[in-house]
């Protein structure tokens, strides 16, 4: 999903501890499949199909929000600016509806800080007043739900990108994701055709790599190798590269 961008602020990566009622089963595996094939066309689809229905259901909706949430992060990562928009303005009115029907708040203020997130990498110039705002709703999350792992993420990724002036700790920041990944792993089962689960060791594949532990990314990459061999990201892409990169 980030490709060749770096872009760890999707992470992104979704991310939000939703367990898929039985009725979005069949769109959770359409994403899973359109991810690790990287056809982001099948992807499109599954969420436009969605977003025509407007979900009644809370759980349904915040799945939708979950695959917005990733498909906007690819479009910016691929400078998608005006599409990134639209699905931008469509995600954060699904957000206010899941809001006005009380839905979990934490999950609510995780989003949130990811969308503000998205805002400062479509206009840098706004990175004063988004940023502020997205760490405010990134901390009020965790406050109310400490085992939220996306929250987590969304602080791993504030952390890991705010300049070291400013009280930015890469090293910090990959922390996070790890903790993080230690709450995704906790419900086995859920990690099955979880695109999320992929995105997060991508994300700490990618932030291995950007800090020179080489050989932490390629232990990273070579697990997601076993968990999807077909994901094509990771085994034509990443990996190629980083193994490239070692031998220089």
């Amino acid at each position: 999903m980030e490709r060749k961008k770096n872009i760890l602020i999707l992470g992104l990566f979704l991310l939000t501890g939703i367990v898929a009622p039985a009725g979005v089963a069949a769109e959770k595996q359409e994403i899973y499949r359109a991810y690790v094939s990287n056809r982001m066309e099948l992807w499109k689809k599954v969420i436009d199909a969605m977003e025509a229905q407007k979900p009644a259901d809370n759980d349904k909706l915040a799945e939708l929000v979950n695959y917005q949430y990733g498909y906007i992060g690819y479009c910016i990562g691929f400078k998608l600016r005006d599409e990134a928009k639209k699905y931008l303005a469509l995600a954060e009115k699904n957000i206010d509806i899941l809001e006005s029907r009380n839905h979990d708040k934490s999950e609510v203020n995780a989003y949130r800080c990811a969308f503000y997130g998205f805002r400062i990498g479509l206009n840098k110039l706004s990175a004063p007043v988004n940023g502020l705002k997205s760490i405010d709703h990134a901390k009020k999350a965790i406050e109310l739900d400490p085992d939220n792992y996306f929250a987590w993420i969304q602080y791993g990724n504030i952390q890991f990108y705010m300049p070291s002036t400013f009280g930015g700790s890469k090293q910090e920041g990959i922390g996070y994701f790890l903790k993080a990944r230690k709450m995704i792993e906790k419900d086995r089962a859920g990690l099955k055709d979880n695109w999320n689960y992929l995105s997060l060791l991508v994300i700490i594949g990618q932030s291995y790599t950007y800090t020179g532990e080489l050989e932490s990314a390629r232990a990273i990459y070579e697990e997601i190798m076993r968990i999807e061999p077909g994901f094509l990201y990771v085994r034509d892409e990443l990996l190629p590269e980083l193994l490239n990169k070692m031998k220089n």
